[in-house]
């Protein structure tokens, strides 16, 4: 079953601002929330989409994918390369952000789902972008790359904890390790409860008294990590890539942050890429032209064979069925074009120069156009087609 699309999941326009998109999710979010919906699936499902479309939307980066792309170009939709749609601890971690932890208190009881209770564990490691260069070989054929990053990495001492040992971590005395406090107000419409982070220890339900001697009570160090990155076949030049929580580490066991590569293509040193197509020129000469000629070509994995008929004229193009770029996660595969060009000599000795005005006084050498034959601009247009 294919993908909605985003906008239309939101309810939004292409065009729309960060601001009308972020209104718009907490719109549909608020409309399907499970606990407004209890036991209803289709109401649950809608949920995860919107949740789903807000996350790419919302992110210059990945709506810039999507709108050049579509879905195919977010290879997971923006959650690594396998990614599946989001889980529910991924979009109750959202809501914080976008509505608030007041007012998703007030309306849905306080707390967010998962994660110990509601605790908000550390701090959320950046994002980190590397450039990786492909060849044609490995954009046809998908490949799988192992990179060293240098990032920040958990710190092995503490295990990430920040604390010096067990012992230096304390629950919170404030919230009692729940990451949040609770008031009950009295209004005119009755008792109101709000729910917010705790400001003493910032909603991690724990106090660090003694930090580690390593990494000084981050949790994290800079260091070094071989990454496997699995690039499927078809990807292009500027497309970009994500591979999640394989970024910086977080803060005192934060999450990490996702890994973005940017797709850039090595140059081939005799074929053209056009979108799906690979373009070739070969060049021949004036005899083979008139005699024809069985010529051997590159193709982006390896060479093929191609009968040149005789009397092929300049700018005759040949279509390999097949031999282009397959596309991103579906069946369609481009053509290899081989566009013919009859090299004319610029230097000519004084006896072939004899010859040659002696061939020009034959019928044969003299421009007889086939009426059946495409113009210039009808190969253009079949290219692109």
């Amino acid at each position: 079953m294919s993908k909605r699309d985003y906008y239309e999941t939101l309810g939004v326009s292409k065009g729309a601002s960060a601001d009308e998109i972020k209104k718009a999710y907490r719109k549909v979010a608020m409309q399907y929330h499970p606990d407004r919906n209890p036991g209803d699936k289709s109401a649950e499902e809608k949920f995860k989409e919107a949740a789903e479309a807000y996350e790419v939307l919302s992110d210059a980066d990945k709506r810039a994918q999507y709108d050049r792309y579509g879905h195919a170009g977010l290879s997971g939709n923006g959650r690594g390369f396998n990614g599946g749609s989001m889980n529910m601890d991924d979009i109750f971690s959202q809501f914080g952000d976008i509505f608030g932890d007041d007012i998703f208190g007030s309306f849905f009881g306080g707390g967010r789902r998962g994660g110990g209770g509601g605790r908000a564990r550390g701090v959320r490691g950046s994002n980190l972008r590397v450039k990786i260069k492909l060849n044609y070989e490995e954009i046809a054929k998908g490949v799988s790359k192992n990179i060293k990053v240098k990032k920040y990495v958990s710190c092995s001492t503490c295990s990430g904890s920040g604390a010096k040992d067990k012992n230096s971590v304390q629950t919170c005395s404030t919230c009692g390790g729940s990451g949040q406090v609770r008031r009950v107000s009295n209004t005119f419409l009755g008792q109101m409860q709000t729910v917010t982070t705790c400001p003493t220890c910032n909603g991690e339900g724990s106090i660090v008294t003694a930090k580690c001697t390593v990494c000084k009570g981050e949790g994290r160090v800079y260091g070094e990590e071989t990454v496997t990155i699995d690039i499927p076949a078809g990807v292009q030049e500027g497309m970009q890539l994500s591979v999640g929580g394989r970024g910086n580490a977080g803060e005192r066991g934060g999450p990490p942050g996702d890994l973005i590569i940017l797709i850039e293509e090595e140059q081939h040193p005799e074929l053209h890429r056009d979108g799906l197509n690979v373009a070739y020129e070969l060049h021949i000469s004036f005899a083979d032209a008139v005699f024809g000629l069985q010529a051997e070509v590159p193709t982006i994995d390896g060479k093929a064979k191609i009968k040149i008929p005789p009397g092929t004229q300049s700018g005759k193009i040949f279509r390999l069925k097949g031999k282009g770029f397959p596309g991103v996660n579906t069946y369609e595969r481009g053509d290899q074009l081989i566009h013919v060009n009859v090299w004319t000599p610029q230097h000519v000795t004084p006896e072939e120069k004899i010859i040659l005005e002696k061939l020009n006084d034959s019928p044969n050498f003299q421009p007889k156009p086939d009426k059946n034959e495409r113009s210039f601009f009808d190969k253009v247009r079949e290219m692109f087609t």
